[in-house]
């Protein structure tokens, strides 16, 4: 895997295929997609990691974004059109702070229009630039820290959110914003961290562009690593051959909930990919990637 640290005004996806294109690999799937207005951590699956994006999407992830207070936009932030003014009250750290607390825990948020999620086939996105609004259902969400870093202006908040799969920043910033009385969007978002990545793994398209133009090998993450938050389980060579063939293999006392997923290693640690329960003491192959993968 690549965590790419995709430039401000590149989609997702053109910044998934500028790498692809670059490194000439044929499978290239980001994790999580990143507004074009956002920059920040895109972790890229390479060839055989396409295999594992829908765990990986699993983990917490840190945005830091400035929300602009007194104007609210039909997109949530400051690419779409000014819908709506209110005057901003008096605010003190305090008060914010206590807002900002508020809103940690649990909590249902409704999706914006502006999103990839799909209604009938179509994504909202399309709806809404064709001046449809449509109902949708709230989601559970998950927030596990929100703080305050400043004020850089009078009517600027600088926040950094801690928070589970599927939050959007946009919905956070207006609900922020009505809580203190006003409207507001966001003027700048930046994701910091998707779990179990740090930051200083990222690496910039200058630098995808100066290796690959060198011939000098890129810092990559191991595919072991990417799904380091599951339960590992290391097999013999026997087991290990067994469900590289797609049989199951027995592992004694082995007893997590039925159909856990599971990070698989042979005897010399070698990533062999992932695996589920099928039983007490019964290893299924979930997602096995070829080997010399874990590279």
């Amino acid at each position: 895997m690549l965590l790419l640290d995709k430039p401000l005004g590149m989609s997702s996806t053109a910044a998934g295929q500028r790498v692809r294109r670059l490194l000439r690999i044929d499978k290239v799937g980001h994790v999580g997609s990143l507004d074009p207005l956002a920059s920040g951590m895109l972790p890229l699956c390479l060839g055989e990691a396409t295999k594992l994006a829908g765990e990986i999407l699993e983990g917490d992830k840190v945005y830091r974004f400035t929300i602009s207070l007194g104007a609210a936009t039909s997109t949530g932030d400051r690419e779409g059109e000014i819908i709506e003014t209110q005057p901003v009250p008096p605010l003190d750290p305090a008060q914010i702070a206590l807002v900002l607390a508020g809103f940690v825990g649990e909590s249902l948020q409704t999706p914006p229009m502006y999103s990839a999620i799909k209604q009938d086939g179509q994504p909202l996105y399309r709806l809404a630039r064709a001046g449809k609004t449509v109902e949708r259902q709230p989601r559970p969400i998950r927030i596990e820290c929100l703080e305050l870093l400043g004020q850089s202006e009078p009517h600027t908040l600088d926040c950094r959110v801690t928070c589970g799969k599927g939050t959007y920043v946009r919905v956070l910033a207006e609900d922020i914003a009505h809580k203190l009385g006003t409207v507001g969007h966001v003027s700048l978002l930046r994701r910091e961290r998707v779990a179990p990545f740090e930051s200083a793994q990222m690496v910039d398209l200058a630098t995808v562009e100066q290796c690959a133009r060198q011939g000098v090998p890129l810092t990559l993450v191991g595919l072991s690593e990417a799904v380091a938050h599951l339960p590992l389980v290391r097999l013999d060579e026997a087991g290990a051959r067994r469900i590289s063939q797609g049989q199951e293999v027995v592992v004694p006392g082995l007893a997590p909930p039925m159909d856990q997923v599971l990070r698989l290693e042979d005897a010399s640690a070698r990533f062999l990919g992932l695996g589920r329960v099928a039983g007490v003491g019964r290893i299924a192959a979930k997602r096995l990637v070829r080997q010399g993968s874990h590279e």
